[in-house]
């Protein structure tokens, strides 16, 4: 049972408009602060966390924060509230109406992801993954997924934005199977010792490329018996072109060294892999590429989806539109479109050059 209802105060700050989903370690809510708008608001499902533990918490993603990178979600508070006499921690950061990127890639249904779309939100990630790398010491993720990486629009177009840094730190990985089917397949083999480095980014990095381009993960499904055991990453990789043709040999060879056994064969950062990332160009015809993927696997390797609202993509953007007639309900308007786009890739098409220009505040 969630934790919070529509309409509840926070703090005297904040008003709940409505969940956004859960995840491993907490419930996401979308609340309208009383000054600044619309933010997500993220609460720690473990009770008895006091405001030093909070700041320990997400004391990376607020460091990171203050560096303003496009492609990291901004933090803004983070503090406690009480609970039915419970204390929990919660903290607030900008609100993507895009939504995760697991909810993107599904999307697309029984096609494949285009292939130069899905580079370009890798290497989206990369930057904004890079930056936290080139910290001294390295800001590791440790819990990169596509729940982790939110999808928008701005005002030149498709924005990806890395959330959830340093969450992960102080848990072991066999927590993690209580969160969505498929995250411990975005742990390097090294972690579940608790090694992590750039390199394990890396490796979830790759992971999530690779799930893009051939709607299946790399690696068998873990379970709890064998969680710990690393050996099983040690068979052959089987090449994303074999479930999807339209993958080069360039892009076979990037992951196959992300997803490298060993890390010391593996980019040794987020910053090594955009290199190469950006050194590759689609062929031909392959950045309109929308092929048929297998109706077997077809978006089923991450599970179920969670449910979306009961408004149709189509919709939601005729009540954007509608909305979009009064300038004072601009980003309203533009918040609902960019939601009913990364539904529905026809609608991306359509409406995306309108969205455009309502976040430059134009509206036409």
């Amino acid at each position: 049972m969630p934790r919070l209802t529509a309409g509840q105060n926070v703090r005297s700050t904040y008003t709940v408009e409505r969940l956004l989903g859960e995840g491993a370690f907490a419930e996401v809510y979308r609340v309208q602060h009383r000054f600044l708008g619309r933010q997500a608001m993220k609460v720690l499902k473990a009770p008895g966390a006091g405001s030093m533990e909070i700041e320990q918490i997400v004391g990376e993603a607020l460091l990171l924060s203050r560096i303003g990178h496009p492609n990291i979600i901004r933090v803004f508070d983070a503090n406690v509230l009480d609970i039915e006499g419970e204390t929990y921690g919660f903290f607030t950061m900008e609100y993507v109406p895009g939504g995760s990127l697991d909810a993107f890639w599904r999307s697309y249904r029984d096609r494949l992801m285009p292939i130069a779309q899905a580079v370009d939100v890798i290497k989206q990630v990369c930057l904004g993954v890079a930056v936290a790398h080139a910290e001294s010491p390295p800001v590791v993720h440790r819990d990169i997924k596509p729940q982790n990486i939110l999808v928008g629009y701005d005002a030149n177009g498709l924005r990806v934005r890395v959330a959830d840094f340093g969450l992960a730190k102080r848990v072991n990985p066999l927590t993690l199977l209580v969160s969505s089917r498929g995250t411990l397949q975005f742990k390097a083999p090294e972690s579940f010792d608790n090694h992590e480095s750039p390199a394990a980014d890396v490796w979830a990095i790759g992971t999530t490329l690779y799930l893009l381009l051939a709607d299946v993960l790399p690696f068998p499904e873990l379970d709890g018996r064998d969680v710990t055991d690393a050996s099983r990453f040690l068979r052959g990789l089987r090449p994303a072109s074999v479930y999807n043709i339209s993958v080069d040999a360039a892009l076979d060879t990037i992951l196959s060294r992300c997803l490298a056994p060993n890390a010391s064969d593996r980019y040794s950062s987020a910053r090594d892999l955009l290199n190469d990332l950006q050194r590759w160009h689609p062929n031909s015809g392959q950045s309109q590429s929308m092929t048929s993927a297998s109706t077997a696997h077809s978006k089923a390797a991450l599970g179920t989806a969670a449910a979306v609202t009961a408004r149709t993509p189509r919709e939601m953007a005729s009540k954007a539109l509608e909305l979009a007639k009064s300038p004072a309900s601009l980003t309203l308007a533009a918040d609902m479109l960019e939601e009913a786009l990364s539904r529905s890739p026809p609608l991306r098409d359509e409406y995306e050059s309108q969205l455009r220009l309502w976040r430059r505040g134009v509206c036409m």
